[in-house]
């Protein structure tokens, strides 16, 4: 790869820093373009790819610029050849900058040919890194019906009128501006958006509780836009804690979705991570010969209750995650459970997994619930308020697992009510720093508080009406006894209507 001097010449606006707002209003401005071409749900398809290819192209220059002061333009062209990420002769942002038809399929040969150049490196069983398939799905881009010549024209000169380096924008600045873009989508897009997007606050809690280490490896099986393992990384940063070293592995179903993560993770200045496009209930991407690779720590948003999922082959799974037993074919919660357990490792493995309330005591699940108990492996459940999943009413816990505990919490499970810390706003709610720190506290200080802890021995559980493991049956608060009973009774009744349905199918099956 070598760059010549006209590319050189293109680096410019250098030297200049752009505030963090600057940077979030000119991204949303410039997404805000694709109002009235396409639905709100589709931006992320195409500000995403053209923000990392921006990018990619100063903090390129940047670099090369750099080599050039050292030793000239020669030693420049050899030294680009190792540099991290290499933009190949003619893929540049100005090449394409430069074309004025059938723009979105110069994009898209710009896009191939950076793919190509930076394929990712195969490392302990995985690949690590690598450019292959980062630009997502790009028949779009070369629909003229739907993003004409003059829409992505636009686009690139709105991108153009900033340097997106290191010096002008850090990782640490660049690395927010794109979760806040996340965000800003999701918002945008409604429902739709709860595929890719969690709760930021919550997951920075759910880090908060299962407190990563350096050099330590973690897992998000469902991993959406990569939110959860940044704010893994997050949390190593802001204790000032070496954090290059922890290994990031990650699996999404969905293509595009798969492509934003690593996008992420590479805009947050992460190189040694792994993200693969699969199904993890049919195909696990990550197994170590016939059993499933196993992590220090594994945290997670799953789908919540999928239909269509093969039942059959898990039943029977040959990864050995049916360890708990088969759920029914309407809740595919504890499978995502059990491959979750499954692969957290048995020396220090941990796991927090944001849920509905619901499977906390579905009559349907009574005995995978039992024979989770009698692993020890659940160690908390923690209630949080309602509106705290994307556009949805909901009410959320999560479930924080570990496969050794101290000594002091095993053979008991710590319930913590927490659904009254919460900020309201209108559709959604939050978590504020008081309350993540407060209900990290009181995790971690693991004592008996009335109306907020209780500790409960493993034995009892399986003695409560259908193995519930519902936060209210254990913490009882006077102040709430009301309003508990009424969810109490909604829940059981839909609890029970759930069932009734479940045992009409099953019944239905076998008559035809």
């Amino acid at each position: 790869m070598t760059m010549s001097e006209e590319h050189l010449t293109y680096y410019h606006q250098k030297g200049v820093q752009i505030s963090l707002d600057e940077l979030k209003t000119f991204l949303w401005g410039a997404a805000t373009r694709l109002r009235g071409q396409i639905d709100a749900a589709g931006y992320k398809e195409y500000i995403f790819p053209l923000l990392f290819f921006k990018r990619i192209s100063d903090v390129y220059d940047e670099q090369f610029e750099g080599f050039v002061h050292e030793g000239g333009i020669e030693y420049a062209g050899m030294q680009a050849e190792d540099l991290a990420i290499r933009i190949p002769d003619g893929a540049h942002w100005k090449d394409v900058r430069e074309v004025t038809e059938n723009v979105g399929q110069r994009l898209v040969e710009a896009f191939i040919a950076i793919e190509q150049a930076n394929p990712g490196e195969e490392a302990d069983g995985r690949i690590v890194g690598g450019l292959d398939g980062i630009f997502g799905p790009k028949d779009g881009w070369t629909n003229k019906a739907k993003m004409p010549d003059h829409i992505i024209t636009s686009l690139i000169e709105d991108f153009s009128r900033y340097n997106l380096s290191l010096a002008s924008c850090p990782a640490d600045e660049m690395g927010q501006a794109y979760e806040y873009l996340i965000g800003k989508f999701a918002d945008d897009a409604g429902n739709t958006a709860q595929e890719f997007y969690t709760n930021r606050t919550v997951v920075t809690l759910m880090a908060e509780i299962l407190q990563p280490k350096p050099n330590e490896s973690i897992y998000d099986p469902t991993c959406g836009s990569g939110g959860m393992l940044v704010k893994c990384l997050d949390y190593l940063r802001q204790k000032g804690q070496p954090w290059q070293g922890v290994k990031v592995f990650g699996q999404e179903i969905n293509s595009l979705t798969a492509s934003i993560a690593r996008m992420n993770l590479y805009l947050n200045g992460v190189e040694d991570f792994s993200i693969v496009r699969e199904d993890t209930l049919s195909h696990p991407a990550f197994v170590d010969g016939s059993q499933l690779r196993k992590f220090d720590i594994v945290l997670a948003n799953p789908p919540y209750s999928i239909k269509t999922w093969n039942r059959e082959a898990f039943m029977n799974d040959k990864w050995g995650r049916n360890i708990l037993g088969t759920p029914p074919q309407g809740y595919a919660d504890y499978a995502f459970i059990q491959h979750i357990v499954s692969s957290m490792n048995d020396n220090n493995g941990r796991c927090a997994i944001l849920l509905p309330h619901g499977i906390l005591n579905r009559i349907v699940e009574t005995n995978i619930r039992e024979e989770w108990v009698k692993t020890d492996t659940l160690d908390a459940i923690i209630s949080i308020g309602k509106n705290l999943f994307f556009n949805s009413p909901m009410e959320a816990c999560v479930i924080v697992c570990r496969k050794n505990k101290p000594s002091e919490r095993k053979g008991k499970i710590i319930f913590i009510n927490a659904r009254d810390l919460v900020i309201r706003e209108t559709a959604n709610s939050y978590l504020s720093d008081d309350h993540i720190k407060t209900i990290a506290k009181l995790y971690n200080d693991y004592k008996i508080i009335e109306g907020r802890t209780a500790i409960v021995d493993n034995t009892v559980i399986p003695q409560s009406k259908d193995c519930s493991l519902s936060v209210s049956l254990y913490v009882k608060n006077k102040s709430e006894e009301v309003y508990e009973d009424i969810d109490s009774l909604i829940t059981a009744w839909k609890s029970s209507s759930d069932s009734f349905h479940y045992q009409f199918n099953l019944l239905n099956e076998l008559l035809q």
